[in-house]
């Protein structure tokens, strides 16, 4: 593998794994506010509107925060009908096509996530709700996560690239992940 594309694929590897790591604690946070919202309208009868929709939103941020480090740790769902029987290498190329499809789809989805939150900033769009909060901060964290994941998908295109060449990889990352 070229230095250059190495030093990608270890960049890329190395944010997303902040991330995605940072990015599990959201759902302690988010189980947090739902406890929280659970006794104070147990308890003391009071009822925030605010509650739920944050949750929802922390949620959204919490998986497609962590998408591109699910990917890194090839945690993601697989049809294994006959992917399981198969090499390294005839895997490696299963992979390569399947990763040229997956980038295709997430150019195109950082499109769409890109207009959308220019919409979101420009016209101050707020979500339909009674508390109405405005949707520009997770339409960010959206984009970004999709930015996140089209990068690691580009960089797991290089690694199953370089496997498919040499039946090996020669850049292994501190906790495994391929």
């Amino acid at each position: 593998m070229p230095k250059p594309v190495r030093l990608f694929v270890r960049a890329v590897d190395a944010v997303n794994r902040v991330v995605g790591r940072s990015a599990m604690f959201l759902i302690f946070a988010m189980m947090g506010l739902l406890l929280f919202s659970s006794i104070s309208r147990t308890a003391f009868g009071t009822s925030y509107i605010w509650i739920v929709e944050t949750a929802q939103f922390m949620l959204a941020a919490y998986y497609l925060l962590g998408g591109a480090y699910s990917l890194q740790l090839d945690a993601h769902v697989r049809m294994d009908l006959l992917y399981g029987r198969w090499s390294p290498r005839k895997k490696a190329y299963a992979d390569l096509i399947t990763a040229g499809f997956l980038i295709f789809y997430l150019v195109f989805l950082l499109w769409g996530g890109i207009s959308s939150t220019e919409y979101a900033l420009e016209y101050d769009q707020r979500n339909y709700s009674s508390w109405a909060p405005p949707l520009a901060p997770i339409k960010i964290i959206m984009t970004l996560g999709i930015f996140l994941m089209l990068l690691q998908a580009i960089a797991t295109f290089f690694k199953d690239l370089e496997k498919a060449r040499t039946d090996r990889l020669e850049l292994e990352t501190p906790d495994g992940a391929r």
